[in-house]
């Protein structure tokens, strides 16, 4: 294991440059080169902010067990952040690809969306309104042996009382030679009240064993 030099300075190893000069050119596309060596190897702790991102923190992970789970619910959401992002990798223990959120519980008609929706031969545009959840993502099959869907979802100004609530999700998944899909999602739940829970359920089936689910803050 590297340690630091000094008080002040940290090895490359640290920040995840093994055996690189920071200050080589190559790095330039990822804003290192700015910063300046103390000898090779060796970089100011001071620096390392520059292109490392703070702002995301996280706020609660869980992963489903052998026994599968029918829903994931995040609650007592700290108002703290400016916006929310949810993380998932899931599979579905059975054939429905779609999996759904609502949020504080909510499961009147006032959620509203429109996407964009493609599987690498023709693509669909659609929107809904007046209904009761918001589509949070795609899950992988069951019949499809070993896949996850990947969804993100950003929950902008979620403790802003005086807005409806706005998402937006980028997922999809891959068969790896078969069909595959990725999907484009924006919506908003029309209500002004901050977000303190989140619930995911899929829209048929359980999610299935080592399904991922990470809820992040993010800083104004």
């Amino acid at each position: 294991m590297a340690r630091s030099r000094d008080a002040g300075y940290v090895s490359a190893f640290e920040v995840g440059v093994a055996n690189t000069e920071i200050k080589d050119e190559s790095y330039k596309s990822h804003s290192v080169s700015r910063m300046r060596t103390r000898d090779r190897g060796y970089v100011s702790k001071t620096t390392i902010a520059g292109f490392i991102d703070e702002s995301f923190e996280p706020i609660a992970t869980t992963t489903v067990g052998s026994g599968g789970s029918s829903s994931i619910t995040f609650s007592s959401i700290p108002a703290t952040y400016k916006h929310l992002q949810l993380r998932f990798l899931a599979r579905n223990s059975g054939d429905n690809i779609s999996a759904r959120a609502t949020f504080n519980s909510d499961s009147s008609s006032v959620y509203t969306l429109h996407e964009l929706f493609g599987d690498g031969a023709s693509a669909l545009a659609a929107a809904q309104t007046g209904i009761a959840y918001y589509p949070t993502g795609l899950v992988g099959p069951n019949s499809s042996s070993g896949v996850f869907g990947v969804s993100v979802t950003d929950i902008l100004d979620y403790a802003d009382t005086n807005k409806f609530k706005t998402a937006r999700t980028l997922t999809g998944y891959d068969i790896n030679g078969g069909a595959g899909y990725v999907e484009l999602t924006s919506g908003v739940w029309r209500s002004t009240s901050a977000i303190s829970s989140i619930t995911i359920v899929p829209n048929a089936g359980n999610f299935v064993q080592y399904s991922h689910f990470a809820l992040y803050g993010i800083k104004g």
